[in-house]
């Protein structure tokens, strides 16, 4: 087994450096429409991404290189070498990880992205809580006009399953209300949870400019002042969008349930569970209270739905 790990270890290594995409073209040239859509859906109202000067939000980078469900005919067969080698392994599942991207210039409408795609690198057999596998990072070297604009790297772990335990035959699945995930932090959101610790909603205003935020960042994304102090929130808000979950079902949670986009009255958004009401009754517009609840030694804010 160990030897078997070790060879493909060596298969996979041979393709670092080799091309996944070679001379792609974005299938549309930069546009207003898109950038416009990016902007109503990430809520981001930064005046440089509209008018007549308008620039593209740097993060949209990826977008414009993306094929589609009809993909790019740019892609070469190494990479679809290189995870034919994992499928036949055994690592026959996919999940994204991260990706980390350099901006070198903005992008304008009308601009014509160019891309080239390599595999960076393939790391060694790695064991996580999915399963076992390998993560396999791409790099894409963004041009207009042969001038370099941005990189993209995007990594993912081609991996095998961990076995499940089987429920016991004839019995009920078995739901535990204190597994829920806990949420992850960091210095930047640690007070936030302080004050959820402390049933307090707190929320981030920039000192330079007044406008408040959330999530909780590490600079103002209206005028980059890297200086803030906090507000408490009223707790009042309405559901500015909402989910039902149904599927997949997790222990910790009993589907169906709502999750909202709570629009707070303050003007910032936050996504929460949508609890008091039944879950086909959560609609958009619906009045909402804040609440805390506890999970074991984990406290979340929720929204209460207020029918009317």
């Amino acid at each position: 087994m160990g030897g078997e790990s070790d060879e493909l270890g060596t298969r996979l290594k041979a393709y670092e450096g080799r091309p996944a995409a070679s001379t792609g073209v974005g299938k549309d040239p930069v546009n207003a429409a898109m950038i416009r859509h990016w902007c109503e859906a990430t809520g981001d109202t930064h005046p440089a991404y509209a008018g007549p000067d308008a620039v593209a939000p740097p993060t949209m980078l990826q977008a414009w290189t993306m094929g589609g469900l009809s993909g790019h005919e740019s892609r070469t067969g190494a990479y679809d070498e290189l995870l034919g080698l994992l499928d036949a392994s055994g690592c026959t599942s996919v999940v994204a990880t991260d990706c980390e991207q350099e901006y070198l210039r903005p992008l304008r409408p009308g601009d014509e992205v160019t891309f080239d795609t390599v595999v960076e690198s393939v790391s060694g057999r790695k064991t996580t809580k999915l399963g076992t596998g390998y993560f396999v990072t791409t790099r894409t070297e963004v041009r207009v006009a042969g001038e370099p604009v941005g990189t993209h790297r995007f990594r993912i772990l081609k991996y095998a399953p961990a076995p499940r335990t089987p429920a016991p035959k004839d019995t009920e699945p078995r739901r535990s209300p204190g597994t829920r995930p806990r949420p992850v932090v960091n210095r930047d959101n640690a007070g936030f949870w302080e004050g959820v610790a402390g049933h307090r909603l707190l929320i981030q205003r920039c000192t330079g400019c007044a406008t408040l935020r959330h999530p909780w960042l590490p600079g103002c994304n209206a005028c980059g002042c890297p200086d803030w102090d906090t507000v408490e929130a009223s707790g009042e808000g309405t559901v500015y969008s909402y989910v039902v979950m149904h599927h997949p079902p997790f222990p910790a949670f009993d589907p169906p349930y709502a999750v909202g986009l709570v629009e707070l009255a303050e003007g910032v958004r936050m996504v929460s569970d949508v609890v008091g009401v039944p879950y086909d009754k959560v609609r958009i517009g619906m009045p909402v209270r804040l609440a805390f609840r506890s999970y074991d030694d984990v406290t979340l804010p929720v929204f209460e739905g207020v029918e009317r």
